[in-house]
Parts: C-alpha cells; structure tokens; sequence
C-alpha cells in the first residue's frame, strides 16, 4: 500500500465549495452542476474529491469527533510550485476565489518560500517552492 488515490474534503456548503475550487482556483472537473451530490476534480496524480461533511462522517460512524470545527484538525494540503513568483500568483488567486490568506508569502528557514491560505471549510492550504526538488513529466514533485 503505497499510494493515496483520491483525497476528500467533507464540505459544509457544496455549492460555496464547488464555486471555490472550480470557478475560484480553477481546478478541473467534467461536473456542470452548482450542488452536485459529490464533485470529483481531475488533478495530476491523485484525484481531489468534495463530499458532504455531514453525510461523509455518516459515511465513517454513527459518531465522529468534528476536526477543524473546533481548530486546527493537524491536516494540510499542499501545492508545491517552480518558484517564488507562483506563490505570490496561487495566494492572490485563492485570494480572489475567497480565501482566507493564513500566511503571506515568504521565506522560509529551511530556504524554501512559501504561504498558507484556508478554503471555504477551514481546511489548510500550503503554497510552496522548494528549491531543492524538481519536477517529472507528470508534473508531480521529485523529493
């Protein structure tokens, strides 16, 4: 087991979501409707999945804890770029798309750059070049 096929986010509001995503960050997804029942994007590598939040942790138990309700849930979700310009154009399309900027870009101590913008649903985005990795032709990162 050596690889993540599909990552979902559960969504309190698809239809803000989907709006964010697709029309806002641009992400790519053959789904033409506003509030679909689950919307899946067409991303390099693994797939990127909006879910109903409520119906998602039906999906997993009759309980569950809320994650980031109640803070930060210790998740993140990173987009790595080929430099320090792309951050600063990520964030202000985020930004646009309604974003909430956690972290202006800028450098970091381990001398990559990078920022932190949060979605509609509080889930934690990082934006970040790192000048010690590459690229394939797949256009997934080579750490």
């Amino acid at each position: 087991m050596n690889r993540i096929n599909i990552i979902c986010l559960g969504v309190r509001n698809m239809e803000v979501s989907l709006r964010f995503y697709r029309d806002g960050l641009g992400f790519q997804t053959n789904e033409k409707e506003d509030n679909p029942k689950v919307v899946f994007f067409n991303t390099t590598g693994t797939k990127f999945e909006l879910y109903p939040l409520e119906l998602l942790k039906q999906d997993i138990a009759e309980t569950i804890p809320s994650g980031n309700e109640h803070g930060f849930g210790g998740f993140t979700l990173a987009y790595n770029v080929r430099t320090e310009q792309e951050v600063h154009e990520i964030v202000e399309l985020a930004r646009k798309a309604g974003a909430t900027i956690m972290k202006e870009p800028q450098k970091v101590f381990w001398g990559g750059y990078h920022a932190y913008f949060a979605d509609p649903d509080g889930y934690f985005w990082e934006v970040a070049h790192n000048p010690y990795c590459t690229f394939d032709e797949n256009d997934m990162i080579i750490l």
